[in-house]
């Protein structure tokens, strides 16, 4: 079973996407702050990330490169989740270490895809850090 770990802060949108990723088939492990969501990352080895950008304790850009700088960490892809939607918003997930980038409102079907495309993109790629994510190298 694909093991998700959601890091976000709002109960109901935590509750909201835990309740359709778990119908999904999805294990879903929770944490509610940067902090928490890396710590959880670390003990559970999620297959994704979908990490809020806009979190107490440890905010998401600062999780996300804590996350990137860890070996056993890098290949895991992030799916930032974020408010932010203004030009070069995304731009700024992506150097801080994301993969992806989802907007709020979150498009539940939408994410579905993204999640697919992550999990396609880290099956084929090969082992190593930034290039195994798709980062340009230099």
């Amino acid at each position: 079973m694909t093991k998700i770990l959601l890091v976000e802060d709002h109960e109901e949108l935590w509750d909201f996407l835990s309740r359709r990723l778990k119908r999904r088939g999805f294990d879903v492990v929770l944490a509610h702050d940067g902090q928490q969501g890396v710590e959880k990352a670390r003990a559970e080895r999620p297959d994704v990330i979908l990490l809020d950008m806009n979190l107490p304790v440890m905010d998401g850009w600062t999780a996300a490169r804590t996350l990137r700088a860890d070996p056993g960490m890098a290949r895991i892809p992030i799916i930032a989740l974020t408010a932010h939607a203004m030009s070069g918003d995304r731009a700024k997930t992506l150097e801080a270490g994301c993969d992806d980038y989802h907007p709020k409102p979150v498009d539940f079907s939408r994410l579905l895809t993204q999640i697919d495309a992550a999990l396609l993109a880290k099956e084929e790629a090969p082992e190593g850090g930034a290039a195994a994510r798709g980062a340009d190298p230099g």
